[in-house]
């Protein structure tokens, strides 16, 4: 692999998505060669675990490359990765933000230290924004931004701020400069990301909130034809923002929410900031406001206490929300985190219940597929034959389509996860 220009791996979130390509750029101008980085996850143990399995693959097939790991799981357990002897170096999730570390990687051992392996400095020390911005991550349809890192709470089960640090934004802008270059690059939609969405705002000047952030964007990029939120916590949701839903018909009608958990005594446990009820009027509002409103979640399955009756309120959510796309999580315990100390769940009945959610979530998505029989959708191609409506349900097509544009059709019929169009 002499000479070879670097390779990535990514495992886990959108965010290390987007990170990984910011760090292409930044190894790029390095002129960093013959390495292997893996950009981990630490969001569950059995995401550390994957990461290991991959570093060892990855040397057995490249025994000449050096390996860099970064990411959360990096971050949160640096020694155990430089413990592996498959590992080069490690470095943390601000490092690998930095031209500086790259321009000294791509310098050699006598640079860096002989002895050096680990680079992670303290994560909740790191005070600034999302520095390094990229113009173009996604498909060629739907770019991705970055407008915030970090997370202030503290979720007992929850391992990210030790891997993220605290919230920090990324100043409005900023952000719509970036916004405006994208749209100008031919992207007809635009993603808002981050660690803690609805935090956005709270360390910058004024304490503005992401609904501020997002009628702003609409306001001042009116050739942005399509504005999408990620993942956001239900209860930081700001009057701004759902004037935003009910109103502008260019903030796309699908929210992905961080729910966890649809019984009261659990979010407690989980020290979560709300409740069942308040779930279920969040759900209840948005979709007043904007009837054709679409929900994703997150939902984890045996947590430590929970009793049959208690994930039976997680099962009631999902029909009283009427939650379309979710994404269930097995626990699994985070050493270092409370919940990992709490009475835990026995693993056959956390994948069973895991098993019936999924189920759940398969039937809800039926329900949707079957309720657009006949409807005219605007869908945003992501490839020739393949897009997204504005509710982020992918429609497939039989004949070629303009990639990268949004066009209007008819759902004719479905499969088991998607639309067809005519």
């Amino acid at each position: 692999m002499d000479g070879a220009a670097p390779r990535f791996t990514t495992l886990g979130c959108r965010l290390n998505a987007y990170e990984t390509e910011a760090m292409k750029e930044l190894v790029a101008e390095a002129g960093l060669e013959n390495a292997l980085i893996v950009n981990t996850c630490a969001v569950t143990s059995e995401a550390v675990r994957k990461a290991r399995q991959e570093i060892r693959r990855l040397r057995r097939e490249n025994p000449e490359a050096r390996i860099v790991v970064t990411g959360c799981a990096a971050q949160t357990e640096p020694d155990r990765f430089a413990g592996m002897d498959e590992v080069d170096l490690v470095i943390g999730n601000a490092e690998k933000m930095r031209p500086e570390t790259w321009a000294g990687i791509a310098k050699g051992p006598d640079f860096i230290g002989e002895t050096e392996k680990v680079m992670v400095d303290d994560i909740m020390s790191v005070r600034e924004t999302a520095g390094h911005l990229i113009d173009g991550f996604g498909t060629r349809s739907r770019a991705f931004v970055q407008v915030q890192n970090g997370c202030d709470h503290r979720c007992t089960f929850c391992i990210i701020p030790f891997g993220r640090g605290n919230s920090r934004s990324v100043p409005a802008g900023v952000l719509i400069e970036q916004i405006r270059r994208l749209v100008g690059a031919g992207y007809n939609e635009v993603v808002l990301t981050g660690v803690d969405l609805t935090s956005w705002g709270a360390d910058l000047p004024g304490a503005p909130r992401l609904g501020d952030l997002v009628t702003r964007i609409l306001r001042l990029v009116p050739e942005l034809p399509r504005l999408r939120i990620s993942s956001i916590d239900s209860i930081e949701a700001d009057d701004a923002l759902m004037r935003a839903i009910a109103g502008e018909e260019r903030l796309m009608p699908h929210l992905h929410l961080s729910l966890q958990a649809g019984d009261d005594m659990i979010l407690k446990r989980m020290k979560r900031r709300h409740s069942r009820a308040d779930a279920i009027r969040f759900c209840e509002e948005a979709r007043r406001l904007r009837p054709d409103m679409t929900f994703g979640a997150d939902i984890i399955a045996g947590f430590p206490t929970e009793t049959e009756e208690m994930f039976a309120n997680s099962l009631r959510l999902v029909e009283e929300c009427d939650l379309t796309w979710l994404h269930v999580f097995p626990y699994s315990p985070r050493p270092g985190t409370p919940a990992a100390r709490m009475p835990q769940v026995e693993g056959g009945a956390i994948r069973d219940r895991a098993a019936r959610l999924r189920a759940l979530g398969e039937a809800q998505v039926a329900q949707h597929l079957a309720a657009q029989a006949g409807r005219s959708h605007r869908i945003l191609m992501e490839s020739p034959r393949m897009g997204r409506t504005e509710q982020f349900t992918e429609v497939d097509f039989g004949s070629d389509q303009p990639e990268g544009q949004i066009v209007t059709a008819t759902i004719s019929g479905q499969s088991d996860t998607r639309l067809r169009a005519d």
